[in-house]
């Protein structure tokens, strides 16, 4: 085990989360600070030694999500250029990873843009939560750890002891995802067949596969931005007969209408995970937010020790 202290700084995006991180595992915030410059221009500076240390930079790439991004890009310049021994990024929330393909003509594949650039700044490992497709971890030439937040929201559901429990899917795509969800809590799956014909991040709801009449249900996801799969589901749910609907998202990034969309929904409670924070909106009572601190805690703790991460996620 190594006896080194763990040394972990914070980016814009992601202070708070960081804070609870620290908490965890019991040392202070890396000392730096970060100068947005009237142009727009970002400054960062690593306020203390790390010659040959190993570090940690805890930042979230949203709100705003291209500041946030290049600010990550200068803090693994930065701790390169101070002669840090390596650099481990941690990105609890990777937004551009909805850019996963090209799945139509003459557009960008942003999320292996993105991948390039932070390998090119010189990360020399990426720890990173619920990523909307597993394969982006082939876009990176370095390891990536990409963790689950489905212990903690299970674990959260299970306080409501709801009975004749239903997972269900908002899409096809999530599925394996949510039979996951669905083995870890004992409970049945269902999934809805979802249609999306433009980039407004509007959702027409085709059909719901599986019974779900009578029954409690909790619809579980990777990120919300516009609610709008959530609340047109439980909507299609409700009318299929279904009693108590919950929602658990590990990264909720509610913009414009969201939240009004949300609370006018039949949707008692949406579970989120502090992936996401400095939101541009007010958040309602629907929505709780959870830690995921723990969770990405023990990532760095077992990092940092050479252990085994896959052990915190055993099938």
């Amino acid at each position: 085990m190594s006896s080194e202290k763990i040394m972990i700084f914070s980016g814009s995006g992601s202070r708070q989360l960081t804070q609870n991180i620290c908490d965890f595992i019991g040392v202070p915030i890396g000392k730096s600070e970060v100068i947005k410059f009237s142009e727009g221009n970002t400054f960062v500076r690593v306020n203390e030694n790390v010659r040959g240390r190993k570090v940690y930079i805890v930042q979230s790439t949203v709100f705003p999500a291209n500041d946030n991004f290049m600010e990550l890009l200068f803090w693994i310049d930065a701790f390169k250029r101070a002669s840090a021994d390596s650099v481990t990024v941690v990105v609890p929330y990777f937004s551009y990873g909805k850019g996963d393909k090209k799945d139509e003509p003459r557009v960008s594949i942003r999320a292996r843009v993105c991948a390039d650039t932070i390998e090119v700044a010189g990360a020399d490992r990426v720890v990173t939560m619920d990523l909307h497709s597993p394969q982006i971890q082939g876009f990176f030439r370095i390891p990536v750890d990409n963790l689950y937040a489905l212990p903690v929201h299970c674990e959260r559901i299970k306080k409501e002891k709801l009975e004749n429990l239903v997972v269900v899917s908002p899409d096809t795509g999530y599925a394996v995802h949510a039979r996951k969800y669905a083995a870890y809590l004992g409970a049945s799956v269902a999934i809805a067949d979802k249609q999306r014909v433009a980039h407004d991040e509007h959702a027409e709801i085709m059909e719901v596969i599986g019974d779900v009449n009578g029954k409690n249900v909790v619809v579980v996801d990777d990120f919300t931005i516009s609610g709008g799969t959530l609340v047109e589901v439980s909507k299609k749910l409700k009318g299929m007969g279904v009693k108590r609907i919950f929602a658990m998202v590990t990264h909720g990034v509610f913009t414009g209408d969201s939240v009004k969309n949300i609370d006018a929904s039949p949707i008692e409670k949406i579970i989120v995970t502090d992936t996401v924070e400095n939101h541009p909106i007010k958040l309602s009572e629907k929505i709780e937010i959870i830690s995921v601190a723990p969770l990405l805690g023990k990532a760095i703790k077992c990092i940092h020790n050479r252990e085994s991460i896959s052990a915190m996620f055993p099938e």
